[in-house]
């Protein structure tokens, strides 16, 4: 595993050589699941640890760009490091879920998945028009689910000026995926 040769910004480094071993070593490889031939990142390992979570967060929270007015985080593992990177940012935090979970109205978005389709939704009001959004998430694989929080973040009439995930799976072309589709501020701690 290694770093994304592309932090955020000059000025926002990435983490130490020793925090990305620290990082690394603490998620594990679960083959098949949830289907055969998919190799399921394990991050719980990392989450237990306190050294390491805290780590990721610190990672995480140093790719974000001066300003960030709102971090989202989508269901489930996104939430993990979302909301405790808004904090350490002094962001509000908002939750992008599956169908059913919020009340009142809501914007949602389906997108195809590595191993099936899902649907995202936000509250109409999650955010104030023109607010600088981050979009944190545990995995970056195919884009799509950032590439639908990305489609919320802009019906929702704010700005999304970063994306920062835990982990890239580069054989799967996310990052392409979301440049396609006008998202080019991404940043990964890890890279496999």
């Amino acid at each position: 595993m290694g770093v994304n040769p592309i932090p955020a910004s000059p000025s926002q480094p990435l983490p130490s050589k020793s925090g990305q071993e620290l990082i690394s070593s603490l998620i594990r490889d679960v083959p098949d699941f949830p289907k055969p031939g998919v190799v399921f990142k394990d991050i719980t390992p990392l989450l237990s640890d306190p050294t390491g979570f805290k780590a990721a967060v610190d990672a995480l929270a140093a790719t974000a760009p001066d300003g960030i007015d709102v971090v989202m985080g989508m269901e489930a593992r996104g939430f993990i490091f979302a909301a405790p990177v808004a904090i350490a940012l002094g962001a509000g935090f908002v939750p992008v879920r599956k169908p059913g979970k919020l009340p009142g109205d809501v914007y949602s978005e389906t997108f195809a998945l590595e191993y099936g389709e899902e649907t995202l939704s936000v509250k109409t009001d999650a955010v104030i028009p023109g607010s600088r959004v981050m979009v944190i998430d545990d995995v970056l694989a195919t884009g799509g689910t950032i590439g639908a929080t990305a489609e919320l973040v802009k019906k929702l009439g704010a700005e999304l000026v970063h994306v920062a995930v835990l982990m890239e799976l580069s054989f799967l072309g996310g990052r392409k995926y979301l440049a396609e589709h006008g998202v080019n501020e991404c940043s990964a701690i890890l890279t496999v």
